[in-house]
């Protein structure tokens, strides 16, 4: 039986590091696919402190699919802004956001701001902790609603994405 030359020798080797490469990229494919994509998160600073805030409740449009996560707390002294630094994701959408105040009898006492209230696409908002002597923010809830209707007509709005800050310790 004849040796086999260099030439075949080399063809071999390289074939089957071209059959390895289409092998690995393959894989890597698949793996990068049924990776999916991370839910958005949003960045809160205050008082020279920056967390990350991963959803407290992440759904698909139709409900499903529903993630659960918990409150971040960031403490924000009175007097001090929050600032929320949103994905485009969450900043492109209809968010609005549940703000919490407490009085110092500690009622509390809720307002809300939207997408509406801030230059069309900003990707940063402020939230004033003290937009009135006796009020203290406690709290910010921002989501993403969607319209719903009940079994008699009625039509409201639930989120189906929320991201939740308690900012009083």
């Amino acid at each position: 039986m004849n040796k086999p030359n260099t030439r075949t020798v080399v063809a071999l080797a390289v074939a089957a590091l071209l059959v390895f490469t289409v092998a690995f990229v393959g894989v890597l494919t698949v793996l990068v696919h049924k990776a999916g994509h991370p839910d958005p998160t949003v960045t809160a600073y205050a008082h020279g402190r920056t967390v990350t805030v991963e959803p407290f409740l992440y759904c698909t449009v139709k409900l499903e699919e529903c993630k659960y996560g918990e409150t971040v707390v960031l403490d924000v002294p009175a007097g001090y802004p929050l600032q929320l630094s949103l994905p485009k994701k969450i900043a492109d959408a209809p968010w609005l956001a549940q703000l919490v105040y407490a009085l110092p009898t500690g009622e509390k006492v809720d307002r809300v701001v939207s997408r509406n209230d801030f230059p069309a696409g900003a990707l940063a908002v402020t939230i004033d902790s003290k937009p009135e002597p006796e009020l203290r923010l406690v709290g910010v809830e921002l989501q993403l609603p969607i319209l719903a209707r009940d079994d008699t007509g009625r039509e409201f709005y639930v989120p189906h994405a929320a991201w939740s800050i308690s900012t009083a310790p």
